[in-house]
């Protein structure tokens, strides 16, 4: 079968450049993961050496290494299922360079016209440069700026208001032509929707756009220079210079500038782990060592890092069309799915629309029943649905989300999508990386068996640690190996950095020696010049051991001494002796026992496993001077001395095991995905709490019980550990039973498709999915999950740009932080709205009692403007200052399709209950202040056609006097104002009741949130302003008032806090009763999380 023609390019190196493939495309060749490094077996170099005593326990447990059978059908094994079959043409389809790992050099300088010593003409690179363009990753097609300030102007609450506005405007529009006094109270209304819409859009651009610039600093996946020789000269360029041909150079600590094929290569390590999530190094060198281009040892890959060695090649592929630029192309095809504080505020939209528009509808047909004309009907209509719009929640919202942004920046998150702060909130599964993420990201030695004892080394990110006694002969002897038999070496000038943090050239295995060695013994590097090198052979697959040979530092020992590291059962069966508390004791059987349990064991734990030997040369067989041949080897490599194992592993994060201990309390499912080694992976779940103690795989319990694992019952089991290959057979439906039946996952092995079907079998099951990585092929699954979060200091740009949230410090714990951040907000949003809505209900009844009942308007248009937009707003947003409430963590995460931001029984209590009881209180105070100017609430009844009788002059009140026009729209002003002051000091109750949705307000504290003070005090102020400020009767219609009429609603105040109390004791006593559902016990589901963590 062959590749699709647009997938593949012409082999002239001027022929036309292959199209991107489709999204589809991709996604299939990524499912075909028997062709892929990491899609089910390990890492070249790590089945090579050798060093992993996880390997000595899988020949135990019957475990085998998976990928095997592919290895040997190359890219033509066959799957089934959820990541679909591999078929021989995927390295054609994924990538362009067809055969060019097989070709010869020859071949290579006639296909790319260049040369292998001299490179390409610097005219011929002129050329391609053109053809090809830069040697970079294409950034996503930007979306315009002017675009994004447009989505902020017309999101759902945007639009609604916009249609508020309209309509404010047509009402202006009707009273205009009909001669009304008042006409201009909706001009007024209109302007101030529009400038809150504008404002507040312009507030979220903002945001966004310092976010933008946050993530824009991270631009550090290409390297800046790259070394090229081009006609037989050698020097630097930008790498976004480079183009196919080129001959280029890399050394250890360079990033790979391109796709390169292989010419020479000294020792040449690179690091993957951008690419495939295999933090294992993997040897590079000339020779093809396989039919796929993905798998072969002559290809290096773009953007991965050479760890140690040099090499120099053939730049195959640049920019887009590398193994980068093709994963990277997959997050473009995957589609971006709302954000459930997006489906939340939508669903308030359509029940506030529907709301508005029946309460509209119906004043609208009571008015015409009544005999109002067409037009003043249509002004009710319209006065109806405007006060029913929140003109204060789009400011409040805004605010929230940006309160909550600037929160988490501070705490090391940056947020690119402010909504996305509330979908952390709603997470009930997070899918974690590991390396890096949940641990430290660098090899660490963590166990070290010597003397017959395992002894445990200090893991600790700050060596704040318990160490071991490091007395013994033998210690000091394993020491000096490790030391000595070591090429990493510590970048320069770097003697201020803590040990730990020191940049060092070389692989990770021999970093993590060195730096252990930095540690114990004080400078390593001074060390190894005391005993000089005089003879290396390096590590090889074939003999899966390093060795030196060098001279004591007592220069009155003129003596040699050999030694060497290794596989640990290569180095075993070099050596007839062995170091017991600094006596070389007779390797028998009773050692070699020893030996083997203690392999067992530190393999056991997922950790990689080395062993050290040493011996000394005789001054007579090789005195000074001696040449020692590594070609002949003139000395000896059996008889040798063991001295011990030293194993080493990734260590967890200090943060993590309390993290995900966190998570668990939350109800929130954390599930590893790697692309590590399953049993490597399994031990780091362990550690950190993933997997639980006392939790057991089908194959723990089918080792307890020595049966077979197909004898038991997979239900039985509590954990799972799934690699690629096991994934790669299983059907969607297996997967999704799989992830319903083990409440603890683990998938190691997998390939980034295998990620992207994880993500969307969690969410087949309706669970919101948080998901962490760094490398370019998480992409598509951050792209996919509800939540990305990237890593801001590991994360490559293709990871970054697919993410919503950016860990500048790549720490798990952050997340467990942003959880709780986006459960506040959602929790603070809710008692906003609550809130909020409240007071429509006493803004709605004037006007029901006014076209119903004809008596004078109790509260104007623009008095209700102040309210939304000028008094209420700042209690309103002082509630997103408000603390979380003790148990927040505690409660499972909240069901999306039962606990929405706005439901009925939210809209229950604010409208009825509570806006009932404001309702009375603005009445009882409107007809007070009616009856102490003489109008008492009988004659008010019908009154409304006389009122506003601009003619009628002499209109008598209830004690027979007269009132002109002028007197009484200045009676109907101070109604206005005293309807107002009544609604504010309810509302003064009411955002006291907000602050909790389940505790007390006496056990929150009424003075925790100093803001919400604050705002209290300047509603009443503002209010006290409003009705005494000289000339407010001109501007706004507000008039004074007399003092009693500002104790009226207190009662009803102290009502509606008793009341409140009252149901939030009820919930507490009988959660899930019909009082608390609104409150979060029901929202976030009351019952509290079982010690098992919950189903999906």
């Amino acid at each position: 079968m062959t590749a699709p023609a647009s997938l593949l390019r012409s082999s002239g190196p001027l022929g036309d450049v292959d199209a991107s493939p489709s999204p589809g495309e991709l996604r299939d060749v990524l499912g075909r993961a028997g062709s892929w490094p990491w899609g089910g077996h390990g890492s070249q170099d790590e089945q090579e050496e050798g060093g992993q005593g996880r390997r000595q326990e899988e020949g135990e447990t019957g475990e085998h290494e998976e990928g095997d059978g592919d290895r040997e059908h190359g890219a033509g094994g066959a799957g089934r299922g959820a990541v679909g079959a591999c078929e021989s043409w995927t390295a054609s389809v994924l990538c362009p360079l067809q055969n060019d790992h097989q070709l010869s050099v020859a071949e290579l300088e006639q296909k790319y016209q260049t040369s292998a010593t001299k490179g390409l003409s610097a005219s011929l690179a002129a050329d391609l440069l053109l053809r090809d363009g830069p040697n970079a990753l294409r950034p996503p097609r930007g979306t315009p700026e002017y675009v994004k300030f447009a989505r902020q102007l017309a999101g759902g609450l945007q639009c609604l208001m916009w249609v508020a506005a309209a309509i404010c405007l047509i009402a202006f529009a009707i009273q205009a032509s009909e001669g009304d006094l008042t006409t201009d109270d909706n001009l007024y209304l209109a302007l101030a929707l529009i400038a809150v819409v504008v404002v507040t859009g312009c507030f979220g651009y903002y945001q966004e756009f310092k976010s933008t610039n946050i993530i824009a600093s991270f631009k550090n996946l290409v390297p800046q220079q790259a070394t090229v020789i081009r006609d037989g000269d050698k020097f630097q360029i930008n790498a976004d210079q480079l183009v196919v041909g080129d001959l280029v150079e890399m050394k250890g600590g360079d990033r790979v500038p391109a796709d390169i094929r292989i010419l020479q290569a000294q020792g040449c390590k690179v690091d993957n782990s951008s690419l495939t999530g295999e933090s294992e190094p993997q040897t590079r060198s000339p020779e093809c060592t396989h039919e796929s281009p993905l798998e072969t040892r002559n290809i290096a890959f773009f953007s991965t890092m050479c760890l140690e060695g040099t090499a120099q090649g053939l730049v195959v592929n640049t920019g887009d069309r590398t193994i980068i630029g093709r994963i990277a192309s997959l997050a473009s095809g995957v589609e971006n799915e709302k954000t459930p504080i997006a489906i939340e505020i939508e669903h308030f939209v359509d029940i506030i629309a529907g709301l508005a528009i029946l309460f509209g509808a119906t004043f609208f047909v009571v008015a015409m029943c009544i005999g109002y004309t067409f037009l003043r009907a249509m002004v009710f209509f319209m006065a109806i649905v405007v006060a029913y719009v929140p003109e204060g929640l789009l400011a409040t919202v805004t605010v929230c989300l940006s309160l909550t942004a600037k929160r988490l920046a501070s705490k090391n998150c940056v947020v690119k999508n402010l909504e996305a702060v509330e979908t952390l909130g709603s997470t009930s599964v997070i899918c974690s990386d590991k390396t890096g993420t949940l641990t430290q990201n660098r090899m660490t030695v963590s166990h070290l068996w010597f003397d017959n004892h395992i002894h445990t080394a200090d893991t600790t990110e700050d060596q704040s640690g318990q160490t071991f006694d490091q007395s013994s002969e033998t210690w000091r002897a394993l020491c000096r190996v490790l030391t000595l038999c070591n090429r990493a070496a510590f970048k320069s000038g770097q003697d201020a950095v803590p040990v730990p943090k020191r940049i060092v050239i070389g692989d990770a295995s021999e970093t993590a020696l060195l730096k252990f060695s930095e540690l114990t013994l004080g400078n390593a590097m001074g060390y190894r010049e005391r005993f000089p090198k005089v003879c290396e052979i390096p590590f090889n697959s074939t003999n899966k051991f390093q060795l030196s040979i060098h001279t004591l530092e007592d220069p009155r020992d003129p003596r040699h001494v050999l030694v060497m590291k290794g596989a640990p059962e290569r180095v075993l069966e070099r050596c007839s002796s062995i170091l017991i508390k600094g006596q070389e004791l007779p390797l028998d059987e009773q050692w070699r026992e020893a030996f083997q349990t203690a392999y067992l064991s530190l393999g056991g734990l997922g950790e990689r496993v080395l062993g050290f030997c040493q011996l000394y040369l005789s001054e007579k067989d090789y005195p000074p001077g001696y040449a020692f041949d590594v070609e002949a080897m003139n000395f000896p490599t059996s008889g040798l001395c063991f001295a011990g194992l030293v194993s080493m592993i990734d260590p967890p994060r200090a943060t993590v095991p309390d993290a995900v201990l966190k998570c668990r309390t939350a109800g929130i499912r954390v599930i590893m995905v790697t692309g590590d080694h399953p049993i490597t992976a399994k031990a780091i779940a362990a550690s950190v709490g993933i997997i639980s103690e006392g939790s057991e795989t089908v194959e723990d319990i089918a080792a307890r019980l020595r049966v077979p694992v197909d004898q038991v019952n997979r239900k039985d089991a509590r954990a799972c550990v799934i690699n690629g290959m096991q994934l790669k057979d299983m059907d969607p439906s297996e997967l999704v039973e799989a992830l319903r039946t083990h409440p603890e996952m683990v998938f190691a092995r997998t390939s980034p498709q295998q990620k992207l079907v994880i993500v969307e079998s969690c969410q087949r099951l309706g669970a919101i999915v948080a998901v962490t990585g760094d490398g370019v092929n998480d992409s598509p699954a951050l792209k996919k999950a509800d939540i990305g979060v990237a890593m801001g200091i590991a994360g490559s740009d293709a990871a970054k740009n697919a993410a919503d949230m950016i860990l500048l410090d790549d720490n798990f714990a952050s997340i467990v932080t942003g959880v709780e951040q986006g459960r506040l907000i959602f929790d603070n949003l809710k008692k906003s709205i609550a809130y909020t809505l409240t007071k429509n209900i006493p803004e709605l009844t004037p006007y029901l009692i006014y076209i119903t009942v004809s008596v004078p308007l109790p509260l104007g248009c623009i008095t209700i403007l102040f309210i939304e937009l000028c008094t209420d707003i700042f209690p309103s947003v002082s509630l997103a200052y408000e603390k979380a409430e003790s148990d927040i963590m505690h409660l499972r995460p909240r069901n999306p399709k039962r606990d929405r931001l706005v439901n009925e029984p939210l809209a229950a209590y604010s409208y009825f209950q509570i806006g009932a009881i404001q309702s009375f209180a603005g009445f009882t105070d409107y007809f007070t202040a009616m009856a102490q100017e003489g109008w008492f609430p009988l004659l008010c009844v019908g009154l409304r056609p006389y009122w506003e009788n601009h003619h009628l002059q002499d209109l008598q009140d209830s004690y027979g006097q007269e009132w002109t026009f002028g007197q009484r729209l200045y009676q109907q002003y101070t109604c206005y104002t005293v309807f107002f002051i009544s609604i504010e000091m309810c509302q003064i109750a009411d955002v006291l009741i907000r602050k909790t949705r389940r505790l007390s307000a006496f056990q929150q504290g009424f003075f925790r949130n100093r803001i919400l003070v604050i705002a209290i005090v300047f509603q009443v102020c503002i209010g006290c302003f409003l009705c005494y400020c000289p000339g407010m009767p001109n501007i706004f219609n507000f008039m004074p008032i007399r003092y009693q009429w500002w104790l009226v609603p207190m009662p009803f105040g102290l009502l509606i806090f008793v009341y409140d109390e009252i149901r939030k004791l009820g919930v507490r006593c009988c959660p899930g009763s019909e009082c608390g559902d609104w409150a979060p016990g029901v929202g976030w589901g009351l019952e509290r999380p079982q010690n098992t963590c919950p189903d999906l």
